[in-house]
């Protein structure tokens, strides 16, 4: 059986081995072993999860022909180094190509204000279920590398397409604005955003509120450092860390987070509030000349038992 794929860089004549794994083009060798090795266990003829024949015949045809071969590629430091070296080159080719009918996910990071968020949360959302229905495999491999094409044509743009230069590539036909009205089309473009469903980075974010709730401070730490891999400059993220450091009384880190949630969101409530906490803590402990006016001072745990605020981290005045 052979295997056709109509969308994305399987188009340029290239073989999307990101794409048939279901990883982003510049995952780390570690998450691409990861990956293989779950799709690999979920297509395994002795596989539980697979039911008739028709099935296990399809799933082998999956693992011989695209997975193995794509772990087989991207496994090897010189193999993977000279691909991605193609892989740019692709990206570059379509650039220069530039009008793409693409499906709706394509024409959404081709507009998206933030087309690495987009990308990262789209890409695992399509992953998730890439296998599951095994008659499905084909089209989302598809759509993955369909966003893997946009997402290398908007960093050989440096920056992104500007919202109406994005249409203008991009889109054909109909959807195809003229000149006359590319001065407009931002505001047009970016109202679909509104709308996008929740990102990978804000799953991480409840999920650490969930841990401090129950104040398993060390798993809510794991999850915000996750969602930060993905999104450095997530200053909600950062903020709810330094919020978690605080709880264990490490100051020194809740400050390094909190100042960097207000570098990227100057208004952050929880940083805010984080670090007038601190502030007022250091300059409690900071004031050796009248000690028997503080005789119960805990300068190492400022918030231990403190009420109200998020999860009893911030106290109320009284």
């Amino acid at each position: 059986m052979s295997f056709q794929f109509e969308r994305g860089l399987f188009l340029l004549d290239f073989v999307d081995h990101h794409a048939i794994l279901g990883v982003p083009i510049d995952a780390d060798v570690q998450t691409i072993r990861k990956r293989y090795l779950k799709v690999a266990r979920k297509l395994h003829p002795d596989s539980g999860a697979l039911e008739g024949e028709a099935n296990k015949k399809l799933a082998s045809e999956f693992l011989s022909k695209l997975v193995n071969p794509a772990w087989e590629k991207l496994s090897q430091e010189k193999d993977r180094t000279e691909y991605g070296i193609v892989l740019n080159l692709k990206g570059q080719q379509a650039a220069r190509k530039g009008n793409w009918e693409l499906g709706n996910l394509g024409k959404e990071i081709a507009n998206a204000s933030n087309p690495e968020h987009f990308y990262r949360a789209s890409l695992k959302g399509l992953a998730d279920k890439q296998y599951e229905q095994l008659e499905q495999a084909l089209d989302i491999t598809g759509q993955i590398s369909e966003l893997n094409m946009v997402y290398l044509m908007r960093k050989e743009s440096q920056g992104g397409f500007s919202k109406g230069e994005a249409s203008r590539t991009i889109y054909t036909g109909s959807n195809l604005p003229d000149s006359s009205q590319s001065s407009t089309r931002p505001a047009a473009t970016h109202q679909p955003q509104a709308a996008r469903p929740e990102s990978v980075a804000d799953q991480y974010y409840r999920r650490a509120e969930g841990y401090m709730a129950k104040n398993n401070y060390a798993k809510a730490v794991l999850e915000l450092r996750d969602a930060l891999q993905l999104e450095p400059r997530n200053g909600d993220c950062h903020a709810l860390l330094g919020a978690v450091h605080l709880k264990q009384g490490q100051g020194t880190m809740a400050k390094i987070h909190f100042n960097k949630a207000l570098e990227f969101d100057p208004t952050n409530a929880i940083a805010l509030e984080g670090k007038q906490k601190l502030e007022k803590a250091t300059g409690t402990s900071a004031a050796p000349k009248k000690p028997t006016q503080q005789p119960n001072s805990k300068k190492n745990k400022p918030d231990d038992k403190a009420g109200g605020g998020l999860f009893g981290l911030f106290g109320k005045k009284k």
